[in-house]
């Protein structure tokens, strides 16, 4: 999504002044050396257009001895050639290493700060597009801003310094400046607007023109674009979106051309050709300037058309980020409405219940859970099961407390869970989602994911064990300190849907907590393979409270609870016998299912 919004003045300059401080905070280097950086610039400008060469050609014209002139013109080149030095040292040497610096600041809080809002900020699509505009390119655009700003101040300064000078020569030929200023601010202004204009309806052509090209060199679709002709509807899009641009470019071509020729014309064709005629004129007709003063007239014009140019600039680089850190100023800002960091109450690690009372939970609109009660008590064995969309997922969410109720209450061990110690709370609870991440780590690092034991290794390989994949990673040439993805080793083993699923298994198998959350964790497995593990989950639970969810009804029949769930309600509770006794939905989706089973060992039967 392509954010338009436009920020005010007073918005900018806030902005901007934000992003100073905060690369203070983190830099002061970089903004001093920035500072000191700008203000050499300008300063050898005016004092090489408006001191350096009056100096010289008052000198030549009042016939002063060369000794003068040539101890002037050594000492001010061994300024020059100082501040040269110090320019390099900066450029070559200060910014690397705090920009650097800056990079690793600036990612440490954004990091901290995405790692402390809540889930639901990541499922906010309008949220989630200004965290990864924040993100995208931070500390350069942040840089950008610095010295924006700086270059900003110091060069409005410098054009007054330059404005003086020239006053005091002609109080006429300021009337010259008029002219870069509106071939910056104001052809040079309208010329942006119109390059963004025109950039804003090509984003959506480039999304596709970038969709295509990446399609094309991630292994994400090779199989399909090999197998299919879909290749051909691709290079379909692929032309009609830059058929698209095409036009676009064309639709603003002249318009920007139009204004490039004004913007160059009073930008540098009226003041170079203007100030050079106006002096000559008073030089040879009326005779009411020096030699001296000619030139200076003439030196200053061009200084400070330069001068303004890159004022110009400076201010179009903010307003250019100005969108930029506004996202990252509103990321950095945001009140979290569950904080990862959030203190309360220690919670008992003697796991009692675990109680939904009168629950209701929406996403949007839409309630997802209603008005949902259950408890799970010590010991038990819990399922929930029901079709896809029934809120089995987003139950266990608001359980671990990644999301709060809308309406109602959930109870550990008869205390409304917002009262606890969030992440103390959590350590409650050992669970493997079914959308599960893999990390580009080894097999036991993604096993004990950051957590740390006595004899690690060897609970890593229990936990493998109890999962079923550990005589697949036995046989690799590092066991369980083979790299998983590819990602930063091309020796990285990448296993198959089933075994990747079984590592993230172990991960909920390895995790001391008194009570264990398996979501959906045979969807990738066969039946024999997920027999062997729910044969594994229920002898855990024998030490544990046990959820999970399955959509293979078979799995559950050994549970104490199976909760059944339709459009977010609950609408059959029992065992699996007691389920099936009362012969409602729970027992018409059992029996479909078990009529599937034997319609495929009748088939495998005809084949042999």
């Amino acid at each position: 999504m392509e954010n338009k919004e436009k920020l005010s003045l007073k918005q900018t300059i806030n902005n901007a002044w934000y992003a100073l401080s905060f690369a203070t905070s983190i830099s002061k280097s970089i903004v001093v050396h920035s500072f000191f950086l700008w203000l050499i610039g300008y300063c050898e400008w005016v004092f090489f257009d408006g001191i350096f060469m009056r100096k010289i050609v008052d000198a030549l014209d009042k016939g002063k001895g060369f000794q003068s002139i040539f101890i002037f013109i050594v000492v001010s080149g061994l300024v020059f050639c100082g501040c040269a030095i110090y320019s390099s040292y900066v450029e070559n040497v200060v910014y690397p290493l705090e920009t650097n610096r800056l990079f690793g600041g600036i990612y440490r809080k954004m990091y901290e700060k995405a790692r402390n809002v809540e889930l639901r900020c990541y499922e906010d699509s309008d949220f989630y597009n200004r965290y990864t505009m924040a993100m995208d390119g931070a500390e350069e655009k942040i840089t950008a801003i610095i010295r924006g700003v700086l270059g900003t101040v110091i060069g409005m300064v410098s054009t007054v310094v330059v404005f003086w000078f020239m006053y005091d020569i002609d109080h006429y030929a300021m009337l010259f400046i008029i002219s870069p200023l509106l071939g910056n601010f104001l052809f040079g202004n309208l010329k942006n607007k119109y390059e963004y204009k025109r950039y804003t309806e090509q984003v959506p052509n480039e999304k596709v023109l970038n969709y295509v090209s990446r399609m094309m060199y991630l292994p994400d679709g090779a199989k399909e674009i090999r197998l299919s002709k879909v290749f051909s509807l691709m290079k379909k899009q692929y032309r009609e979106a830059t058929d698209k641009n095409i036009k676009v470019a064309i639709k603003y071509a002249f318009a920007n051309a139009n204004l490039d020729f004004w913007r160059i014309t009073f930008t540098f064709t009226v003041i170079f050709e203007g100030v050079l005629l106006y002096a000559i004129y008073r030089k040879q007709v009326t005779g009411s300037i020096t030699l001296a003063q000619l030139t200076i007239m003439t030196s200053l014009m061009v200084a400070m058309t330069w001068i303004l140019i890159r004022v110009f600039e400076n201010i179009m680089e903010i307003l250019k980020n100005g969108v930029f850190i506004n996202n990252f100023r509103s990321f950095l800002e945001y009140e979290e409405v569950i904080p990862e960091n959030q203190d309360g109450d220690m919670p008992d690690k003697e796991f009692q219940s675990v109680e939904f009372r009168n629950v209701s939970f929406s996403y949007t609109d839409e309630e997802t859970i209603k008005d949902l009660s259950f408890v799970i008590s010590k010991g038990e064995s819990a399922a929930l099961v029901g079709h896809n969309g029934a809120g089995k997922t987003t139950i266990i969410k608001l359980m671990l407390r990644l999301y709060d109720p809308t309406k109602g209450t959930i109870l550990y061990n008869g205390k409304d869970i917002r009262e606890y110690n969030l992440k103390a709370y959590r350590e409650i609870f050992a669970t493997t989602f079914q959308d599960f991440q893999i990390f580009g780590m080894t097999v036991k690092d993604n096993v004990l994911m950051g957590r740390h034991y006595e004899n690690e290794d060897e609970k890593v390989i229990d936990a493998l064990k109890k999962a079923g994949v550990y005589e697949r990673i036995q046989k690799l040439d590092k066991g369980i300190d083979t790299m998983m993805t590819k990602e930063f080793d091309e020796a990285g083993i990448v296993l198959s849907g089933g075994e990747t699923q079984k590592v993230a298994v172990a991960r909920t198998f390895i995790k001391e907590a008194p009570m264990k959350i398996f979501d959906e964790p045979s969807s990738a497995l066969d039946p024999i393979a997920e027999y062997d593990l729910f044969k594994n989950i229920i002898k855990e639970g024998t030490n544990h409270t046990m959820l999970f969810i399955s959509h293979r009804l078979s799995s559950v029949k050994d549970c104490h609870k199976v909760f059944m769930l339709e459009q977010g309600r609950l609408i059959e509770e029992g065992t699996h016998k007691t389920l099936l006794d009362a012969n409602g939905k729970y027992a018409e989706m059992y029996k479909k299912q078990a009529m599937n089973y034997l319609a495929l060992e009748n088939d495998e039967e005809v084949i042999l």
